[in-house]
């Protein structure tokens, strides 16, 4: 009979960590403003990618489908009344918005679609097909053109946002994670999570241009781009290190350790700051002091499944956005401290 009660005693702590987040620890680089609450109508709501538009943060839920557009006013924590939501199907994944037209494209891997919406209205207008398993998303603002990373199928998918049309696809020779541009050189950087690599993206001759290996990086998931410095942040989701790659030498330069499951990387180039978190839940944060020399400024834990961040370049606040299970998925809101 103890044992018994010391089983319902472990499942009911654990149930309860699960469902009721906790705040994040202390940190001496980050103030904790506290949580913007989302609408969910299901039992367990897992966040994915976070994308911060002007005065606006827009969120997907993968579990239902759902995109949520927050408004994020200055000094001002949002609040239920600041949010509005768009039904969808599972699983919703990326958001962008073209400047041209003001319309926003979000990929749904169940419906191997990218969904075209108006944000303003949160309504639906039409749907595109695209590969199989289509999840990060991006604009080249100098193609004018939507770049979709299937994963499945190891293609990128291009979209015409003035068309509302798929243009053509690329194949990877892998399959696709993330994706930043480097506007210097017009090329978008791709990280290939099965191969450990990445790989140089030509939009407009729509090919390939190059790939490295990522030498110490192990299953490669997010990133962010230093154009300044010429570097790219990697999260390496299966050995737990953030590489360093030098896009002048074409070789990883650097690791650091970070929580366990990475992957989400920002990177505040204002702040010489990078942000990492992942499925355990902790968020890193790196001081960029030299081009090869980083330091942990802090480790914050902060709930198992806090696996996606964004920062707002102009304010600097970190958004993290946090599973729910019961109750109402969330989205953390940092300040840096002064």
């Amino acid at each position: 009979m103890k044992g018994i009660v010391v089983v319902m005693a472990v499942v009911i702590a654990v149930a309860s960590y699960l469902i009721y987040p906790g705040t994040p620890s202390n940190a001496s680089s980050l103030i904790f403003k506290g949580f913007v609450p989302l609408p969910s109508n299901g039992t367990l709501s897992i966040l994915d990618y976070l994308t911060v538009s002007g005065d606006e943060l827009f969120v997907t839920n993968e579990s239902s489908g759902d995109v949520y557009r927050v408004h994020i006013g200055k000094d001002v924590l949002p609040t239920a009344s600041d949010v509005a939501r768009l039904p969808g199907e599972p699983a919703a994944h990326g958001v962008v918005i073209d400047p041209t037209s003001h319309l926003a494209f979000v990929t749904r891997s169940d419906a191997n679609s990218v969904d075209i919406f108006d944000p303003a209205r949160m309504a639906a207008i039409k749907r595109i097909p695209v590969a199989d398993d289509p999840d990060a998303i991006f604009y080249d603002e100098v193609n004018k053109l939507v770049y979709v990373a299937s994963g499945d199928s190891h293609l990128a998918t291009l979209v015409d946002p003035s068309t509302q049309a798929t243009v053509a696809t690329i194949a990877l020779g892998g399959k696709p994670e993330f994706a930043t541009l480097d506007a210097s050189t017009r090329l978008l950087y791709q990280s290939l999570h099965d191969t450990s690599s990445i790989a140089a993206i030509d939009i407009a001759k729509r090919t390939v241009a190059q790939r490295w290996p990522l030498q110490g990086c192990v299953a490669p998931t997010g990133m962010a781009i230093d154009e300044i410095h010429r570097r790219l942040f990697i999260a390496c989701g299966a050995n737990a290190v953030l590489a360093v790659f030098d896009l002048t030498e074409h070789r990883v330069v650097a690791a650091i350790p970070i929580g366990k499951g990475p992957d989400s990387v920002a990177f505040d180039p204002g702040l010489h700051r990078i942000y990492t978190t992942g499925k355990s839940g902790v968020l890193v944060v790196i001081q960029l002091d030299e081009p090869n020399t980083y330091r942990i400024l802090d480790t914050v834990h902060l709930h198992y499944g806090a696996h996606t961040l964004t920062v707002d370049l102009a304010t600097h606040v970190l958004y993290v956005a946090y599973a729910g299970m019961v109750v109402n998925p969330r989205v953390a809101v940092f300040i840096p401290r002064p």
